[in-house]
């Protein structure tokens, strides 16, 4: 039963630092055990205390003192499986050999406490060199000088004796065994820092990672329910007008028909009384009586007065007019609310294709300052001393690190307080000395300011851009396989200009320009903002 936990006993009784098992163990305040020799080398040359384990800071060094039940256990594991280590006799025991505490290498021989006493006490034994008690003996002599491995040659990267150093090893660089052994246990302390340190780092990626693609999902679904709910009410808008429309149309209808029915009345009482009067026509056509014929009213002898007929009519044709007036309207509203959602989801979808993008310093011109971090550039006072790079521009401007020959990207940048900047991508086999005409046709896809206020399209011609507010951080967006370059004005979530219909061959590479200084006015640097924290 012992022998099978044995292992993962011993793994929880480990030192994550020396990977041994622990020597005085001290507790954390983040609840993590470690050796106190261990955990104060690696707080030696640091301001800030902090767990080798988890990262955790402390604002104040920690007070540690030995854990004693931590301590307890380990020693009696230690006294109960001996690490797994062989036990060692003491070679001047009789019969009844004792446990081995101490290997002498000089004599060399393996001693209990009790044989072990002449090499503590007498002074030529003293100087003897003892080790902590160890079964194969020959790993710790010389086999050609049968002398002691004291040293350690760092040519030869191999343990040698004294007499080693007076022959081959003569000129080498040898230190002693403790020596070389602190320093090698100091790198696997630095080592395991950096490997715990890697292992935090790749940790804290996989949660960025779950966290956009979470932020992501849940953008998504906001933008669903928000399309859904768009559509819903265009949909409705529709139908109301349509209903309105109809009915609109089925009360055109019915008066109509009223008025027809009031003419067609009319007219019948017309005809009636007019074929009285043909009648009475009639009659009197036929007499003989002429005093009786003059005798009559004169009006019988005139033609009747009556309504003008030939001017009314019904308009068989349905009065469209009302409809496509309102169908206008309801367009212009919808137009108006398609548009702003649109203009919101184009930005918001674009930012899902968010990169990192940091400044190529190969490429960036002698007068050009880049910060250390890659994310801003400006413009000196003097020409730096920088190598010579056939990628680097004679323009004042800078390219990303970053290409892009495939997909979709997006990146922000920060123009606030600028008056002149140039913004964009260039493709890879631009001229990168003397001037370049910022068009398509020369490679570039860019947004300009310049004089304070005037922007514009570098196309050919340039395109002037009218913008109701001056942009403080512009977005970037290219869809490769589209041959589609955007830009927004990312606090307004407002579509600034886009290249459409383009062909891209080369690879694209994000293109930073902060142009002069203009004296002081234009001195604040352009800022690759962060998007993937």
């Amino acid at each position: 039963m012992a022998s099978s936990s044995g292992p993962a006993l011993n793994e929880e009784l480990q030192c994550s630092i020396c990977l041994e098992v622990f020597t005085d163990p001290v507790t954390t305040p983040c609840g993590h055990n470690f050796c106190r020799t261990c955990l104060s080398k690696c707080w030696t040359d640091t301001q800030t205390c902090f767990c080798p384990l988890c990262k955790d800071t402390f604002s104040r060094r920690p007070d540690l003192k030995i854990n004693t039940t931590l301590r307890e256990v380990v020693q009696h594991f230690k006294e109960k499986l001996n690490l797994g280590e062989p036990e060692v006799f003491c070679d001047v025991c009789g019969e009844r050999k004792q446990k081995a505490v101490k290997t002498c290498l000089t004599c060399p021989s393996s001693y209990c406490e009790t044989h072990l006493e002449p090499h503590l006490s007498v002074p030529r034994l003293k100087k003897h060199k003892l080790i902590n008690a160890v079964e194969n003996l020959e790993d710790y002599i010389c086999q050609k000088h049968e002398r002691p491995l004291e040293l350690f040659c760092r040519d030869d990267q191999t343990c040698v004796c004294l007499f080693c150093t007076e022959g081959e090893h003569r000129t080498h660089n040898t230190v002693p065994i403790e020596e070389e052994s602190r320093e090698k246990k100091n790198q696997l302390v630095q080592t395991q820092i950096d490997v715990h340190q890697m292992i935090q780092d790749r940790m804290k990626k996989i949660q960025e990672i779950k966290h956009s693609v979470e932020l992501r999902k849940r953008n998504t679904e906001k933008e669903k329910s928000s399309s859904v709910e768009l559509f819903t009410d265009l949909i409705r808008s529709i139908e109301r007008c349509q209903s309105e429309q109809l009915k609109m149309m089925e009360e055109q209808q019915k008066a109509a028909e009223k008025q027809a029915e009031d003419l067609i009345k009319e007219l019948e009482q017309e005809i009636t009384e007019l074929k009285r009067r043909n009648t009475e026509l009639e009659q009197l056509s036929h007499t003989d009586h002429h005093l009786k014929l003059l005798q009559m009213s004169s009006s019988l002898y005139s033609r009747p007065h009556s309504k003008n007929w030939t001017e009314i009519r019904i308009d068989s044709d349905v009065n469209l007019k009302s409809l496509i007036s309102a169908l206008t309207e309801l367009k212009k509203t919808l137009d108006g609310t398609l548009h702003e959602k649109l203009r919101q989801t184009g930005l918001t979808w674009a930012q899902t294709f968010a990169v990192d993008v940091t400044l190529d310093p190969d490429t960036a011109n002698p007068q050009l300052i880049l910060s250390e971090d890659g994310k801003q550039v400006s413009l000196g006072d003097i020409e730096r001393n920088v190598p010579e790079n056939p990628k680097r521009f004679e323009a004042i401007c800078v390219l990303a690190k970053q290409g892009f020959s495939s997909g979709r990207f997006y990146y922000e940048v920060q123009v606030k307080g600028k008056t002149e900047w140039t913004l964009g991508v260039a493709r890879e086999s631009i001229n990168r000395k003397g001037k370049n005409t910022l068009t398509p046709d020369d490679g570039f896809w860019t947004v300009a300011l310049r004089n304070e206020n005037q922007y514009f399209a570098c196309e050919s011609p340039p395109v002037s851009l009218s913008l109701r507010v001056k942009p403080e951080k512009v977005g970037v967006f290219v869809d490769y396989e589209e041959g589609l370059v955007s830009f927004y004005d990312v606090e307004s979530r407002s579509h600034l200009y886009s290249f459409t219909g383009q062909t891209f061959t080369d690879k694209l590479y994000p293109y930073f320009s902060p142009c002069d200084n203009d004296e002081v006015e234009n001195s604040n640097p352009l800022i690759i903002s962060p998007l993937l924290d």
